[in-house]
């Protein structure tokens, strides 16, 4: 936990940005640090990770993987996987050891789908929407804390899907994930082009109709940026859904965003061995839980959720890589 700690204690919030009822405060962190890995995408894209089924029949909640490459691929929490006899989400952050074969936890995101359309899977190039990645994270980390590993609660996962489908009017014949997030492409790419990358920032928190819901953070401003218009897509999905033309557009403060973070300095975290490299820290304090892959000291990956129903659950709502920065120097972007 001393290296969450640690980390948190070095980040810094920048000046918030604005789009409808999405807030998204940058976070910066001063040092710089390489990526020494490959992301999932550029994994497979490259074609140096393989990833399938375990065996001919399959298994719902697992997949094999066979990492070709000599770099160590990072996996995200949440991030798809779409192919093989059913779409997946990875159920938590994985660091995956080059020239290794492994097989890795795995929840569907299509339910109504159980037969082949390819061999292999490809990326599905999304982040699971916000608030099934809290329901999904918080089921693991209970998972966690019995000893039984990193496992989601499948049916939840359904259920959400179910309901949000009905909830934004979607009707996909195999229950897909991604045909929400592709029916509302055009209002997804509004949100997205609101928002840019400023110089050293690597993480986001992120409020949806005034409160701050979730935080999301890379030890690399490269592997952030990466991730940034999937993490602004999950998050725009909740704000979508729970937006009322009706109503003006609530303010953030900066204190909100300040608070959420030191609430985090304070927790209480549990170490838990992964499936390959470093360890999975879940962690809780009094307004919010998430969980952090570690490397040693590094945190590669950090997300955390509001605990409290309703302020980020149920009711609401992160795929290119364009690194949109603007040319104003890092000081002018530090809340004070």
């Amino acid at each position: 936990m001393k290296s969450v700690v640690s980390f948190l204690q070095d980040c810094q919030v920048g000046k918030k940005q604005v789009c409808r009822n999405l807030t998204v405060f940058p976070v910066l962190f001063p040092a710089v640090v390489e990526p020494y890995y490959l992301t999932l995408e550029q994994a497979i894209d490259s074609g140096v990770l393989v990833v399938t089924e375990v065996d001919a029949s399959g298994n719902v909640n697992r997949l094999k993987l066979r990492n070709n490459a000599k770099k160590a691929v990072l996996l995200v929490e949440g991030e798809e996987l779409k192919g093989a006899k059913q779409n997946r989400i990875v159920n938590a952050s994985f660091l995956i050891a080059g020239k290794t074969e492994t097989a890795i936890p795995v929840s569907c995101v299509e339910e109504r789908r159980w037969q082949y359309d390819s061999k292999k899977f490809s990326s599905g190039k999304k982040v699971m929407h916000a608030s099934l990645r809290r329901e999904a994270q918080f089921s693991v980390s209970e998972s966690l804390s019995q000893g039984a590993g990193h496992r989601s609660d499948q049916g939840r996962i359904w259920n959400n899907i179910s309901e949000k489908s009905q909830r934004m009017k979607v009707k996909s014949p195999t229950m897909a994930m991604s045909d929400v997030f592709e029916q509302y492409e055009t209002r997804l790419s509004d949100y997205r082009d609101a928002f840019h990358l400023i110089e050293q920032q690597v993480g986001a928190l992120f409020a949806i109709d005034g409160t701050v819901t979730g935080l999301e953070c890379f030890a690399s401003s490269d592997t952030f940026g990466r991730f940034f218009d999937k993490l602004i897509d999950s998050y725009a999905m909740d704000a979508i859904e729970s937006a009322d033309g009706n109503k003006p557009e609530p303010s953030v403060a900066p204190g909100k965003a300040k608070a959420f973070i030191e609430s985090l300095q304070k927790a209480k975290g549990e170490r838990h061995p992964v499936v390959s490299v470093g360890a999975t820290i879940s962690f809780e304090s009094r307004i919010a839980k998430g969980a952090a892959l570690a490397d040693g000291q590094t945190v590669l990956h950090l997300s955390a959720f509001r605990k409290e129903e309703g302020s980020g659950g149920g009711r609401v709502g992160f795929q290119r890589f364009s690194a949109r920065r603007s040319g104003n120097s890092i000081r002018d972007f530090i809340v004070e």
